[in-house]
């Protein structure tokens, strides 16, 4: 096991009926919020009112930025921190899924410099100050409630990336199972896949060897994520489903399951974020036709992790660990396209000749994540027509 320092400084709220709790807890950063949303859903499904109601018993003025695409875009983050230059705005209040949360952070990052909010993404300035966010969750997927992650896209330059930055935690998050009752079959495939990848990255990427204790925490996670997603599409409003979900995806991202496994690479990330800038695909439907073909390249050069998750995770067992891992990433794939996740480029709508033109759009985040190396444009391209 790795060196490494673990700190979460993400209050979490858990549970039904805590919404209400929201107006409260943003009072102690300020008393004008900037309100960050969607679209309609929030307001179809009461949560919008509920927040607004406690806002306005706690005394708080709130400023709407509704609009946050499912892969948030740079200029309407630009749109959010203008807003809040302009009105002085003092703290943020995600209510949505992920992408809401990260452009919210985007948001608080912009707010607090006169320097192009971009610039952080790419890696050019490091953060020094950030608003307070806090965040009411409404789809389990991310993780983003309860880690130091934001994602943006750049739609003029076609670049997903990512920003790192311990400033950019959420103060406080909530979380009601029963608000994701709603959410759609696909998006909650998509959400179990989204926390599957979050799990598989650091599982099979690390760094160090032999890391037994955070192979059977991710182990645990990943079969804990398929048995209450196959709850959920069967029963939209299994509570049990809902708020194990909602947990798992939660722990899967914040930090603790890569804690100890040293250097860790993404490269399931790496492509799905190229395909979610220049096509953009949902970020779920992206991982679940990359990561079986990630896999299957990964799987013949070592063999082993891949017949061991076999194993631990369908209970397969063959003669040769390049069988079982084989066996075992085509299961993964199966229930995949079981719950209604696209595990083709064509299933996605993506076109196969984009495949050149797909490889070299990750070089730009390869080369930020110093891992060249080992995925270059043309290993990229090697890796799509697997995911064929």
């Amino acid at each position: 096991m790795q060196n490494f320092t673990f700190w979460n400084p993400t209050k979490i709220i858990f549970g039904t009926d805590t919404i209400p709790q929201i107006g409260q807890e943003t009072r102690r950063f300020g008393n004008k919020a900037l309100l960050v949303y969607g679209k309609s859903s929030i307001k179809k499904s009461g949560i919008y009112d509920m927040v607004l109601a406690s806002f306005q018993e706690a005394g708080i003025e709130v400023i709407e930025h509704a609009g946050v695409k499912s892969n948030p875009v740079l200029s309407h983050v630009n749109a959010g921190i203008a807003l809040v230059k302009q009105k002085q705005i003092g703290v943020i209040v995600a209510v949505g899924g992920g992408s809401v949360i990260d452009e919210s952070k985007a948001i608080a990052v912009g707010a607090q410099t006169d320097h192009d909010v971009w610039d952080y993404y790419l890696g050019v300035r490091e953060v020094e100050a950030a608003l307070p966010v806090l965040a009411v969750l409404t789809i389990a997927a991310t993780g983003s409630e309860m880690n130091l992650v934001s994602v943006v896209t750049n739609e003029e330059t076609q670049q997903k990336f990512n920003l790192r930055s311990p400033f950019i935690f959420p103060k406080v998050s909530i979380l009601d199972p029963t608000v994701t009752f709603s959410v759609p079959r696909t998006y909650s495939a998509y959400g179990a896949v989204d926390a599957i990848s979050h799990t598989i990255e650091g599982y099979f990427n690390g760094s160090d060897p032999w890391t037994p204790i955070q192979d059977r925490y991710v182990e645990g996670l990943i079969l804990s994520i398929m048995e209450s997603a196959e709850r959920i599409l069967e029963n939209a409003e299994d509570y049990q489903g809902r708020a194990t979900m909602m947990w798992a995806a939660t722990l899967a991202l914040n930090g603790l399951p890569v804690a100890g496994i040293g250097a860790m690479r993404s490269p399931n990330h790496l492509i799905a974020h190229s395909l979610g800038a220049m096509y953009d695909i949902a970020h779920g439907a992206a991982l679940s036709i990359v990561i079986p073909g990630w896999m299957t390249y990964a799987s013949r050069k070592a063999p082993r992790k891949f017949a061991q998750f076999a194993q631990r995770i369908f209970n397969i067992q063959e003669e040769s660990p390049e069988k079982q891992a084989e066996k075992g990433i085509a299961a993964l794939k199966a229930w995949f396209y079981k719950i209604g996740a696209p595990v083709s480029l064509a299933e996605g709508n993506i076109p196969e000749e984009d495949i050149e033109r797909i490889a070299e759009n990750t070089q730009s985040l390869a080369r930020k994540w110093n891992v060249t190396d080992e995925y270059t444009q043309k290993t990229v391209a090697h890796i799509l027509t697997l995911c064929r």
